[in-house]
């Protein structure tokens, strides 16, 4: 049985979803404060967070941003902001979906199967027949656990930054195509959207690089997507 943290602080909102996964079969926790969350996801285990944003005592990015540093479980936001910019910030602080309120509860439910699903197929997919160290110049992947270093030094990856960091050093000679890297990454069709690609890309870089501005890991290919540098 699949376990849900909801982090919601409308109590009507929250009764809802809660009565609706219920009935499909699904533990779900409610929160209804950031520090609150914080607390359930530290006594316990879950398999998907739903997450509003506007939050009391800690808000819902400052609560993705700390659960960031020692997980990556799939988290959905679910927020009333539904502007290009929030939902790609909310991408880029780590978010695995995002869906604006008011929503559908088929279509939620559609969606927080296919987060955990795809979740579950990738940790199976990694485990087998692969090397659990990947070294490129500095930096060092655990395809294990998920860990990555330089010099060292953990650097904290989102999900979507270890899947693109990911992509690119299993396909080290290879230019991958922002259309490549939107399928791959967030496996669904690219339409174009740039702006959630770069985002990712530039906050991997912050992360990855000495100078982001001139990158060595992840190359830039003008005209066609990225590439991982020739670094030794």
């Amino acid at each position: 049985m699949n376990r849900l943290l909801l982090v919601e602080d409308d109590v009507a909102i929250s009764e809802m979803v809660q009565t609706y996964f219920t009935n499909e079969g699904f533990t779900v926790v409610p929160a209804f404060t950031g520090q609150e969350a914080i607390q359930r996801f530290a006594d316990d285990t879950y398999d998907l967070v739903l997450l509003d944003l506007m939050l009391p005592e800690l808000n819902g990015m400052d609560f993705l941003l700390t659960l960031r540093k020692t997980s990556y479980v799939p988290v959905i936001i679910l927020s009333a902001k539904d502007s290009e910019s929030d939902k790609a910030v909310g991408l880029g602080f780590g978010a695995d979906d995002y869906i604006t309120k008011p929503f559908s509860m088929i279509e939620l439910l559609a969606r927080v199967k296919a987060a955990i699903r795809r979740t579950t197929q990738y940790k199976k997919a990694t485990l087998p027949d692969v090397p659990a160290i990947v070294r490129i110049h500095e930096i060092e992947m655990d395809l294990h656990s998920f860990i990555v270093k330089k010099k060292d030094q953990v650097i904290h990856l989102t999900s979507k930054e270890w899947k693109l960091l990911k992509l690119f050093v299993e396909n080290p000679k290879k230019v991958m195509t922002k259309e490549q890297i939107y399928y791959s990454v967030w496996e669904d069709h690219y339409y174009g959207d740039n702006h959630v690609i770069n985002v990712h890309i530039s906050r991997l870089r912050e992360k990855i690089e000495d100078d982001p501005a001139k990158p060595m890991y992840i190359k830039t290919v003008w005209g066609i997507g990225y590439k991982l540098g020739d670094v030794k």
